[in-house]
């Protein structure tokens, strides 16, 4: 658990809001997301809209696209949590790959340029991309080899948000001198949603939990395949508001330091931050416009530039 910067040692009232994970049920799933795992074949709005006829929702939304034949993470916001999904597309990417390369090379050579493409690297998005065409850098965390077979390599790779794996493969294969091409693709994590987890859920494991609550009304299984949409946010750094300054934040307001109780100790000018109450409810994100040092020196002024809001207006008493 992280330990936070204190600014104002101030309670929350039990009054006012609710802890995420203690929303009723229907709330529940109307602010939630799911750490769904996408088959080969559908187009990511295809998996939306089915999402959307299982629970019989208002909307979906989901955050990062992959390809139809591409399996794995695919995050999916409910309802009020549609727009939460688009905290996750800066957010760091994980996917396991088969590259096949066109002609067999030894494996020290392959392992050798497997380092250089490691760090920072330049792509040009491949043809069929919903992005401009033009040369630009991203950072590639990690990437490690689990075994190569002949012309086929196994690996996962860690990565910036818009690094195109396809991209990875041929311009390795270029590099080795025989050309290569990315067989198949599973994505592993979007941020904090992760394979590994035990909160991962196929369309199925979906169905099955809303037809017991609706059938037999046990909430425990959709409750368990269907996560809070505060969950969305916390790979980002955290700042605690008082009770005071939510509704504020709420209507639109910028954030200014008399309304912080806590915050995270690596914020940097700059940053997209989650503005949450003292509960652990998401109220909104901003940009950041000073380091955690100097928000805990300011006695007054703004600090964040609040840019979406995510909880409703009225859930917490005007402060002014």
């Amino acid at each position: 658990m992280e330990d936070y910067l204190i600014k104002s040692n101030v309670e929350t009232n039990p009054e006012y809001g609710c802890n995420p994970y203690e929303r009723p049920i229907d709330e529940h799933i109307a602010k939630g997301i799911i750490n769904l795992d996408k088959p080969s074949g559908p187009t990511s709005h295809e998996v939306d809209s089915w999402v959307k006829r299982i629970l019989g929702c208002k909307k979906t939304g989901h955050g990062g696209t992959l390809d139809p034949k591409v399996t794995g993470v695919l995050p999916i916001g409910i309802d009020n949590a549609t727009r939460v999904s688009q905290l996750l597309l800066p957010a760091g990417k994980e996917y396991v790959c088969l590259m096949t390369l066109h002609k067999e090379i030894p494996e020290d050579q392959i392992k050798e340029i497997f380092d250089e493409f490691t760090g920072k690297i330049y792509q040009t998005p491949p043809v069929k991309s919903a992005v401009k065409r033009e040369l630009r850098v991203r950072n590639i965390y990690y990437s490690t080899i689990y075994e190569i077979e002949g012309k086929d390599v196994l690996f996962r790779i860690g990565c910036e948000a818009g690094t195109y794996v396809r991209t990875y493969c041929h311009d390795i294969g270029e590099a080795l001198g025989c050309g290569a091409h990315m067989a198949e693709l599973r994505r592993t994590r979007v941020g904090p949603f992760d394979e590994r987890n035990n909160d991962l859920v196929n369309l199925h494991d979906l169905t099955d939990a809303y037809h017991f609550y609706i059938e037999d009304g046990d909430e425990s299984y959709i409750r368990k395949a269907i996560q809070p949409m505060e969950v969305a946010s916390s790979h980002l750094p955290q700042i605690f508001i008082k009770d005071s300054a939510v509704e504020a934040i709420c209507q639109g307001a910028k954030l200014g330091a008399g309304g912080i109780a806590k915050l995270s100790k690596d914020i940097q000018k700059g940053n997209l931050v989650a503005i949450k109450s003292l509960k652990g409810e998401l109220v909104a994100a901003g940009t950041s416009l000073f380091s955690s040092q100097e928000i805990m020196n300011a006695d007054s002024g703004l600090v964040v530039d609040t840019n979406k809001v995510f909880m409703d207006t009225g859930i917490y008493p005007k402060g002014w």
